[in-house]
């Protein structure tokens, strides 16, 4: 298993690189304004929209071990491109919009191969899996964010070297995970049956669409803030650096790591569909919060809770997919449940993009923490998500 949580480590340690240096190229050095920002963050998470069935699929068919060294490869040489352009001053928006195709594509196969890989290496404990994972998920990213917030300090050019660096190290250590029987599942030239398949695997339970439906709100009003007005908010609020937004993305995943280290002690969450709800209702009234706040100090700490109340909330929605999930379609499985997050994500990006316009990056905020509040409270009273059990997963 340390091989595959070492692969983990290195992709969201690139993935939270991208995370600032994104951003911080588009809205800091670029200097784009919010409708072009949404833009460009849209556009590094549209490929997961039209391509992320697809690569569970393959993932099924050919294994996932062999999709997560393949994508993963093509990945490494991404970040590359951006540096011969800031090195050579030919860097554009166009060239990012290049630079966000390539990545959110190689994300499409990545996603779905990586999560399908997970319970091959759970040993029967699921939860105990899935959160060691997303500790090391949300670890990697806080040290991406620690490197990129380097940027102002020994510049771009050594930032995206590390972050190309640390994708081929995860290359390595995929590598070094012993076979599985791969490619058992799924017959070549079936393509559209076995997406079709997956789908009727999904939403033939109740639980599953749930976490589906909570996963495009999530997308929608959370990955949207995050992506969007949170970078703009600390440029025209805080008049912030590349330091100031690394931080900030920092505090969010320090929240994140912390409620999982909490949760790995206290042992498995019984009552994963309660817990879910409850943390998505708290991380709208976090978000409402950190949007009213006129300190930087104070935002920063309101990003940190929000973040404790993501890291519970994404730990039992994976949870709760991958006990469901049957042996032959858990890659497509996964990637429904990646694609439900990540395809409604350029939704996000463009609607936070028009509301920060609109509004003002405060007040977008604010409206976003609202809505989510509004789901889950919608899931609480008018699902059988707040009733759900660990030992009911199984055969919800």
């Amino acid at each position: 298993m340390h091989h595959y949580l070492l692969g983990t480590a290195s992709w969201f340690t690139a993935f939270g690189i991208q995370g600032v240096m994104f951003a911080w190229l588009v809205t800091m050095v670029l200097r784009e304004s919010p409708e072009m920002v949404g833009l460009a963050q849209m556009t590094l998470l549209l490929p997961g929209t039209l391509l992320m069935l697809i690569g569970g699929t393959y993932a099924d068919r050919f294994g996932g071990r062999r999709i997560v060294i393949g994508a993963q490869s093509v990945a490494a040489c991404a970040p590359l491109l951006l540096l011969v352009l800031i090195w050579s001053d030919m860097l554009t928006y166009a060239s990012m919009l290049v630079y966000a195709v390539f990545m959110g594509c190689a994300t499409a196969f990545v996603t779905p191969a990586r999560d399908g890989l997970l319970n091959e290496i759970a040993e029967g404990r699921v939860q105990r899996a899935v959160m060691l994972a997303s500790m090391i998920q949300f670890g990697g990213q806080m040290i991406g964010f620690t490197l990129a917030a380097g940027a102002d300090l020994v510049g771009p050019l050594v930032v995206l070297g590390a972050q190309s660096l640390c994708l081929a190290l995860g290359v390595l250590a995929f590598v070094l995970i012993p076979r599985p029987h791969e490619g058992r599942h799924v017959r070549t030239g079936r393509l559209l049956a076995s997406l079709a398949e997956g789908a009727r695997t999904v939403f033939s339970s109740a639980s599953m669409r749930l976490i589906v439906v909570q996963n495009v709100a999530m997308a929608i009003f959370f990955m949207g803030s995050y992506v969007v007005a949170m970078p703009l908010l600390v440029r025209e609020v805080f008049n912030g650096t590349a330091r100031d937004l690394a931080f900030t993305n920092g505090s969010n995943s320090l929240g994140l790591v912390l409620s999982i280290v909490l949760m790995l002690r206290l042992g498995d969450v019984t009552r994963q569909g309660r817990a879910l709800v409850l943390s998505q209702l708290a991380g709208g009234l976090m978000l409402i919060a950190a949007a009213l706040m006129t300190s930087f100090a104070l935002y920063v700490l309101m990003l940190f809770i929000w973040g404790a109340c993501g890291g519970i909330a994404m730990t039992m929605a994976r949870t709760i997919m991958q006990e469901q999930a049957p042996d032959a379609q858990r890659s497509r499985v996964m990637s429904f449940y990646a694609l439900s997050f990540m395809g409604a994500g350029p939704l996000g990006a463009l609607f936070t993009g028009y509301m920060v316009e609109l509004l003002g990056p405060q007040q977008a905020l604010v409206l976003s923490g609202s809505l989510m509040a509004v789901v889950a409270c919608i899931l609480a009273v008018g699902s059988n998500l707040w009733s759900l059990r660990a030992y009911q997963v199984a055969s919800a």
